[in-house]
C-alpha cells in the first residue's frame, strides 16, 4: 500500500503535467509519408526529453522519427532483476482537431449535462457514457469542445512521468531498471514503424486508452483495404450506354456492404468494416476501408465479400476497373502475450493492488502493444482512465492520474520482487 503523501503526489503531479502536455499540438498526419507523420510531434518529444534529463534518467534521446526513449536506473541492489519498458504514445488522432487544446477542469461532477464553453452544439451526458455515473463527487476534465482533449494518449504519458518522480523522489519505492518509450504516429498505426528495437527490453507495457481497472491483453485483427474505381468521361448529354462514373458507382459499390456490420452497429466481440472516406471525380474515385474482427478467419471472409463484389461490378459495368489492395496493419496481441504469463500476472496484481478490479477488456482497435508483441516483446496494455478517446466529448476524472500511476508503482515492486 501506498503512503496517502505518495498518492497525492501522483495525482497532483500526473495532472498538471497534462494539463501542459495537451496545450501542445501533436496531431498526426494519415496523408503524411514523412517520420513523423507531422512535425509538430517533435514539439513535445523535445519536452519530454527535457524533463527525463531533469529527473536524472539516463540514456535520454529523443531521435530524427520523433521517439523519445530513457532508462530508469534501478534501486540499488536491484540492478540485475528483469528490465521492463513502459510506453506512451505523442500523437493524437486526426479524426478531431487538437490544436489549441483548452483543458477545462469540472469540480466535484454532480452527475449533470456537462455543457462546453466553445461549442455549444454538444453536450456531456450518462448516456454518451455511462460511466460517469461512477464518477459522481469526483473532478472531471474536458476540453472546451471545439478540439479534443488529448487523454489519448498524454494521460498515459503524464502517468508514466509522475510515476518517474515518485520514483525519484521517494526511494521506499522498490523497482529495478526501467525503460521508458514515448512514440509518434500510433494513431495512424505507425507508431513502431521507425522504433529502435535494441532500445526497448524483453517485455512492455503500453499504458494507453480505456477506463479504470482495465488490462487488455487482446486486440483486433487488423487489415486495411484501398479501392480504385477507374471510369470513363462522357458529356452528360451523349452518355448513355457510354458513360463510367467513377464515384457514383462506388458510392453504389459501398452501399452493398452490410450495415450490420458497420462501427455504430457492431460492439464487444463483433468485427466490421469501416470507410474512412471517398474522394473523386467522373473518371476516378478512391475509397480506404480498415476490417476489423478479433480472428483472421472472419476478416478473410470480409475481404473475400469485397474481392466477390469487385469482379460482379466489373461485369456489371463494361470498362470499369477497379483495383483493389489489402495490407495487414496488426495482429491478435493475445497469441503472443499468453504465452508469457507473469506479463499478465503481475498487471493484474498491480490494479488490485491499487484498490481496483479489474476488467479484462479486448481492444476494439490496437495499440503499439500489437505491433511489439508480434516483434516479440510482449505489451498488455494498463487503463488511463480516460472515455469518448477521438472525439470533442473526450473527458477522464482526475482520479484515473492517480490510479494509473499507482499501477505502474505498483508493477515495477512486482518485478523487482519476483
Amino acid at each position: 500500500m501506498l503512503s496517502e503523501e505518495i498518492k497525492d503526489f501522483l495525482l497532483e503531479d500526473a495532472v498538471n503535467k497534462f494539463l501542459r502536455y495537451v496545450k501542445v499540438w501533436t496531431t498526426s498526419d494519415e496523408s503524411s509519408q514523412s517520420n513523423p507523420s507531422s512535425e509538430n510531434q517533435f514539439e513535445l518529444g523535445k519536452i519530454l526529453a527535457e524533463e527525463l534529463k531533469e529527473l536524472n534518467l539516463e540514456n535520454v534521446e529523443h531521435d530524427k522519427f520523433g521517439y523519445v526513449y530513457a532508462d530508469l536506473p534501478a534501486n540499488a541492489g536491484l540492478e540485475t532483476v528483469k528490465r521492463i519498458g513502459l510506453i506512451a504514445h505523442i500523437d493524437t488522432s486526426p479524426a478531431v482537431s487538437g490544436k489549441n487544446v483548452k483543458p477545462v477542469i469540472h469540480k466535484n461532477y454532480n452527475g449533470e449535462t456537462i455543457e462546453f464553453a466553445s461549442n455549444m452544439d454538444i453536450t456531456l451526458t450518462v448516456d454518451d457514457s455511462p460511466i460517469l455515473k461512477e464518477y459522481i463527487g469526483l473532478d472531471i476534465i474536458t476540453s472546451e469542445g471545439d478540439t479534443l482533449l488529448g487523454a489519448d494518449d498524454k494521460a498515459g504519458i503524464a502517468e508514466i512521468m509522475a510515476a518517474c518522480s515518485a520514483w525519484q523522489r521517494f526511494s521506499e519505492l522498490k523497482h529495478g531498471p526501467i525503460t521508458i518509450c514515448f512514440t509518434p504516429d500510433e494513431e495512424v498505426g505507425r507508431g513502431t514503424l521507425k522504433i529502435n528495437r535494441e532500445r526497448l527490453p524483453e517485455i512492455c507495457y503500453t499504458v494507453d486508452g480505456s477506463e479504470m481497472g482495465e488490462l487488455e491483453i487482446e486486440c483486433f485483427d487488423a487489415w486495411k483495404a484501398t479501392i480504385t474505381f477507374t471510369g470513363l468521361s462522357i458529356h452528360p448529354g451523349y452518355a448513355k450506354n457510354l458513360l463510367i462514373n467513377a464515384t457514383h458507382i462506388a458510392c453504389r459499390f459501398l452501399s452493398e456492404i452490410p450495415e450490420y456490420e458497420s462501427p455504430e452497429h457492431t460492439e464487444n466481440r463483433e468485427g466490421f468494416y469501416f470507410v474512412g472516406g471517398l474522394k473523386g471525380t467522373i473518371e476516378k474515385a478512391n475509397t480506404t476501408l480498415i476490417i476489423r474482427d478479433y480472428t483472421k478467419e472472419n476478416n478473410e471472409r470480409r475481404m473475400n465479400f469485397l474481392l466477390d463484389l469487385k469482379n460482379l461490378y466489373e461485369l456489371r459495368y463494361p470498362g470499369l476497373k477497379i483495383d483493389l489492395e489489402f495490407v495487414h496493419q496488426y495482429s491478435n496481441m493475445l497469441h503472443f502475450i499468453e504465452k508469457e504469463k507473469n506479463v499478465v500476472d503481475f498487471a493484474e496484481k498491480a490494479i488490485q493492488m491499487a484498490g481496483m478490479d479489474v476488467n479484462f477488456h479486448s481492444i476494439r482497435g490496437g495499440t503499439d502493444g500489437a505491433k511489439l508483441s508480434e516483434m516479440g516483446i510482449p505489451t498488455p496494455n494498463i487503463f488511463t482512465g480516460g472515455s469518448l478517446f477521438h472525439s470533442k466529448k473526450e473527458h477522464i476524472p482526475t482520479k484515473a492520474f492517480q490510479k494509473a500511476s499507482e499501477v505502474l508503482i505498483g508493477l515495477a515492486n512486482l518485478w523487482a520482487s519476483k
